[in-house]
């Protein structure tokens, strides 16, 4: 279960992030450098964490279907699973919309 704490830590970083996405990617390794291998690399992270959130929450279903988990652990991972697929459905979205966008753009 996800502590307040590190809930806290999560919302300040992302804020960070948003406040000056430049800055923040100046100081990440991930800036300079190829940007392709960069993005690729990010990308792939992020859809690996999704997937072992999504493990996670199949785990504490399971276990809770053997009686060996509580309801309050299978729900947090069941949920925490939601917005991890809701933030890449967003992400996916978004990307559509700019390919779109660069689509219409004359040459």
């Amino acid at each position: 279960m996800a502590s307040p704490l590190a809930a806290a830590s999560a919302y300040a970083n992302v804020a960070r992030l948003t406040a000056d996405p430049a800055a923040a990617l100046a100081r990440s390794p991930l800036g300079g450098g190829n940007s392709e291998t960069s993005f690729t690399s990010l990308l792939k992270d992020a859809i690996g964490a999704v997937n072992e959130v999504g493990k996670k929450s199949d785990t504490q279903t399971r276990a809770m279907a053997n009686g060996k988990s509580n309801m309050v652990d299978v729900v947090t991972a069941v949920a925490e699973t939601e917005v991890a697929i809701d933030a890449v459905v967003a992400v996916r979205d978004k990307v559509i919309a700019a390919y779109e966008e660069i689509m219409k753009m004359p040459i």
